[in-house]
């Protein structure tokens, strides 16, 4: 026998947390998702549990060995595959109805017009150092008023940042234009989770190192992530439930079992940010 997709039978299971019809309308959202890697592919294939069916997505590279540990596509069989290509089939396989447009180059200032087209959300699933991409990408989300969350993974722990119309922009935030590539680095490390609930227990720290743009990574992180970031998701689709817009931001740790709820005003111009950037910049010597 031939399975038959029943979009209704397949979320049913959503319905009481939500009602019939928010999830009738999670069905007509589109969300943007640019990079397929750590958290972006996670993402994905959680929206698409969600019900959500249309999707941007992006990435410009395959899958490898070293993508092993963290990364949702990646498998033996997806080795040397185009990382959005293998992330759109696993979506399809959830959902066959899925509408995904693939930008299979990535996300630039050439396409990101057609990428953010129609689009109701944009969830952050960019490599850590995409710094160019991800202030292009946050600054267009501002300028047409396009809701955008960041969820970082940092150590064993999920950095919720949100990014709403009219609120407190991306750039305000992180201060990021004009600073060399390592500062930036700094700057979006501190900014990302200013309560540090991930740095007690770092077990080797030769293996982070800013300039040559290399840290280590967990797929515990990835999947908390996702987790957070779907939650966001609905509450920001559904216009439903608390969405806390930057300077405020959340981390949890799975390894400490700890949350914070921090409240940054200025961003990385506020006196503790401030204080972490330039000790991180004295410890690198800059």
């Amino acid at each position: 026998m031939t399975a038959i997709f029943d979009y209704g039978v397949a979320f049913s299971r959503n319905i009481g947390w939500v009602t019939e019809a928010e999830q009738q309308a999670l069905s007509t959202k589109r969300v943007a998702i640019a990079g397929m890697g750590g958290v972006g592919g996670f993402h994905l294939l959680t929206l698409a549990r969600l019900g959500i069916q249309h999707f941007h997505i992006a990435d410009l590279d395959t899958f490898e060995v070293a993508n092993f540990n963290r990364q949702a596509g990646a498998t033996m069989s997806s080795l040397d595959q185009h990382k959005a290509e293998v992330l759109a089939r696993m979506a399809r396989d959830i959902n066959p109805e899925c509408d995904i447009k693939i930008f299979p180059r990535g996300v630039n200032s050439d396409n990101l017009a057609e990428f953010m087209a129609g689009v109701d959300l944009y969830v952050d699933g960019l490599d850590f150092f995409a710094f160019r991409a991800r202030e292009d990408m946050f600054r267009y989300c501002a300028e047409k008023r396009i809701p955008a969350t960041t969820v970082a993974p940092l150590g064993m722990s999920a950095a919720l940042l949100n990014f709403l119309p009219g609120q407190m922009s991306f750039e305000a935030y992180f201060q990021l234009e004009g600073k060399s590539e390592l500062e930036k680095a700094i700057r979006f490390l501190v900014g990302l989770a200013p309560a540090l609930l991930h740095r007690h227990y770092l077990a080797d720290k030769t293996r982070v190192d800013l300039k040559a743009r290399k840290g280590p990574s967990t797929i515990m992180a990835c999947q908390l992530c996702a987790g957070v970031a779907a939650s966001e998701a609905l509450k920001i689709l559904l216009g439903r439930g608390t969405v806390w817009a930057a300077p405020h931001g959340i981390q949890f740790d799975g390894y400490r079992n700890r949350s914070a709820h921090t409240w940054r005003p200025g961003g990385n111009r506020h006196p503790i940010n401030r204080l972490a950037i330039a000790l991180a910049k004295r410890q690198l010597g800059l």
